[in-house]
């Protein structure tokens, strides 16, 4: 019984796991709030292109 304790103790892959898990979940809210930031500056952008180009097309560019 002592033996299977302390091997459990020594055990560390239950919280190498959990460390992993813990980045990951770091790094996702990083690239949400990433994408949060932005979303405004590529709409824009996205809307400029899309006006750009229509305004090309329609005066027969």
């Amino acid at each position: 019984m002592k033996t299977l304790f302390v091997r459990f103790v020594k055990n560390e892959s239950g919280a190498t796991a959990i460390e992993y898990g813990l980045i990951a979940a770091l790094m996702s809210v990083g690239i949400i709030a990433g994408i949060n930031i932005l979303s405004g500056d590529l709409q824009s952008a996205f809307t400029n292109l899309g006006s750009t180009v229509s305004n090309a097309t329609t005066s027969g560019g």
